[in-house]
């Protein structure tokens, strides 16, 4: 699931007539540096409200199923919700689509750690120092047997595995993700691991000269 549904009202006039997901960085749309990090993945969903039909045409005729939400946005745990009829139950990715990475791919180290016995979700965290264009502090903390807590000095990326199942326990249609986490780590079964190389936030203007000059290095 690739989230690509938002306003993107800290680009300003960038998004005035473009989604944020169509902004490009070195030549190529956030959106399409998001998709590359998910060949192989067989059901790929990409969720839009913002200038849907603008997402809708750049997708056109390749293998990822739209998600559109209207009347209204749904944020981050509704969106999700909406989009299991095509995703279907079992554990998913979920990827942000206005972030760059330099790095290893995130999706892989994920798999790599999941352990589905231990954990409802796994969130890729990277620490503030490497997270570049970063304008606040950090959201998480890690603990040495891997689970999570709030407030702590690790961002979050916008990356992730996650059980889908307490979505449904959501009476509300929109929400955010942080509802569920917060029940799954309630549970003891919040889960981070570290991203080893750096990401960038290109969620504001200055995000994507940051991100061209992180990819450069």
């Amino acid at each position: 699931m690739l989230f690509a549904a938002g306003f993107g009202t800290r680009m300003g006039a960038l998004t005035a007539n473009t989604p944020k997901p169509l902004i490009k960085v070195a030549g190529k749309p956030l959106l399409d540096h998001a998709l590359a990090l998910t060949d192989g993945i067989p059901t790929r969903v990409v969720n839009a409200h913002y200038l849907s039909d603008q997402i809708e045409a750049h997708l056109a005729g390749r293998d990822v199923h739209v998600s559109t939400e209207q009347p209204e946005i749904l944020d981050t745990g509704g969106g999700l919700r909406f989009a299991l009829s095509t995703l279907g139950t079992h554990p998913v990715y979920t990827l942000n689509a206005d972030a760059i990475w330099n790095g290893p791919n995130p999706l892989h180290l994920l798999r790599d750690a999941w352990d589905p016995t231990r954990m409802d979700a796994l969130l890729l965290c990277v620490p503030l120092a490497r997270a570049v264009g970063r304008k606040t502090g950090g959201d998480f903390a890690l603990q040495p047997d891997g689970q999570l807590t709030r407030k702590g000095d690790l961002v979050y990326t916008g990356a992730q595995i996650i059980k889908t199942d307490r979505l449904a326990d959501i009476a509300k249609p929109a929400f955010s993700l942080n509802t569920v986490w917060n029940a799954q780590a309630g549970a003891g079964r919040l889960y981070g691991l570290t991203y080893p190389g750096h990401w960038c936030d290109v969620g504001h203007p200055e995000g994507i000269a940051l991100a061209e000059e992180m990819l450069r290095v």
